[in-house]
């Protein structure tokens, strides 16, 4: 290996992240990359952006790629495999040791962003009447990293505790297993959703998490850095699913694949938005009287809007941490209705003030200070009733959520202020 492939292979081993954004930022792959150890190519491909998988994986030699899906993650496995096409994966499955082979199929059959994606595979067995010794001596022959936990199981593979590495360290090498064990404070399912990741992590608080069969026997682990992927990729997917885009669409996806995912909602949204429109169509003739209302039409509109995204928010992150359940929704609701008066109040006030200096008309400036309180109760309570109701339905409350709320906010505004204004149009 000349000095050149030695710096490239320390720098892509050091420095994997940085490595893999130089390879994503150009537009073509780096020269050299078929240079690397499988151990180096391994650890940028665990960092490399899932569009970047497939080209850098096929760029590896036959040799290098069956060391490759030896070497890594569970996780990034199974995501360069669903890359590649149906001739491409089995080609590449049939290179890998028959074991692993039937690993990677049976775990190909579970769907994306459960456990069983995110579950590391067992590096070795640490048995219950084994010394600290004995099994310290396992895990240096093993060379897994990162490791904070141990977790102990039976004769028969069943899980029985978990040993805390520093325990270990700081106890005598004949100390047997089972005077160290901890009781484990959560275990996953191979079918367990990244939701059900996430609220295990939250409640142990530990660094990792096993994953056991229904007869209770160890499969595997996941670790603290991927549960922190399951909670960020669950937190992005609710993000996209709030605006009606995909939650398998990345930066990068292709146009079309897009297009696909988002336009059926744009079409609801369009929907929905003629329905706002037909409301203040029936107010046309107030509106032609006092033309200063189209004016302040969206100022009413917007507020109630804002209101209703915060709402919608903390409802559903209260939701999403089980915080709250649907059985709780008059607390919610309460709070929310609360909230709208506080705030309502004090920006009806501080809008009519701002109209009445504008317009130099007492009725304008009362007329929208009553649309205001009354548009931001409305926006509280849509925003929290919304999520509710959906999730009591059996729906995730973050696919359509967001378009629900803006229809509700948008009507119930312009009903507010067109409805005030004909009502008080004396005043006017």
């Amino acid at each position: 290996m000349t000095l050149h492939d030695q710096l490239r292979e320390y720098y892509v081993r050091e420095f994997p992240a940085e490595a893999a954004r130089v390879v994503e930022r150009g537009p073509d792959l780096p020269d050299g990359l078929t240079q690397l150890s499988a151990e180096g190519y391994t650890r940028l491909l665990e960092y490399a952006g899932p569009g970047q998988l497939k080209p850098l994986f096929l760029s590896a030699e036959p040799e290098q790629r069956r060391r490759i899906l030896q070497l890594t993650s569970i996780r990034t496995a199974l995501l360069i495999l669903r890359a590649l096409s149906p001739e491409e994966r089995e080609a590449a499955l049939e290179d890998l040791p028959g074991g692993i082979r039937t690993e990677y199929r049976e775990l190909l059959e579970f769907p994306e962003r459960t456990a069983g994606r995110y579950m590391d595979r067992l590096l070795a067995r640490f048995r219950s009447e084994q010394t600290v010794g004995e099994a310290l001596a396992e895990l240096r022959a093993s060379k897994a990293q990162r490791v904070r936990s141990l977790y102990v199981v039976s004769d028969t593979d069943e899980l029985e505790g978990r040993v805390d590495l520093q325990d270990m360290a700081l106890a005598e090498p004949e100390t047997p297993m089972t005077e160290l064990l901890y009781p484990v404070e959560a275990v996953a399912h191979l079918n367990s959703t990244e939701e059900d990741l996430v609220a295990l992590f939250d409640e142990s608080r530990s660094d990792s998490i096993p994953v056991v069969d229904q007869a209770g026997k160890l499969l595997g682990i996941i670790r603290y850095a991927n549960l922190f992927q399951a909670a960020e990729q669950a937190a992005t997917v609710g993000i996209q699913r709030m605006v009606g885009a995909s939650a398998d669409e990345r930066a990068l996806s292709p146009p079309l694949f897009a297009v696909k995912r988002r336009l059926v909602w744009l079409h609801i949204n369009l929907l929905t938005a003629f329905l706002a429109a037909s409301v203040v169509g029936l107010f046309e003739s107030t509106i032609a009287q006092f033309t200063a209302l189209a004016i302040l039409l969206p100022v009413v509109a917007g507020q109630s809007g804002n209101a209703g995204s915060q709402a919608l928010a903390v409802t559903m992150r209260g939701l999403a941490l089980k915080e709250v359940s649907t059985l709780q929704w008059r607390a919610v609701l309460t709070k929310e209705v609360q909230i709208g008066v506080i705030n309502g109040t004090a920006l009806a006030i501080t809008c009519g003030l701002g109209v009445w200096v504008w317009s130099q008309s007492a009725g304008l400036a009362l007329v929208i200070a009553i649309a205001m309180l009354t548009a931001m109760v409305m926006a509280g309570i849509s925003g929290a009733l919304v999520p509710m109701v959906l999730s009591r339905l059996g729906q995730d409350p973050a696919t359509a959520s967001s378009i629900i709320l803006t229809t509700v906010t948008d009507v119930t505004g312009f009903l507010a202020f067109l409805g005030t204004a004909t009502l008080l149009a004396s005043l006017l």
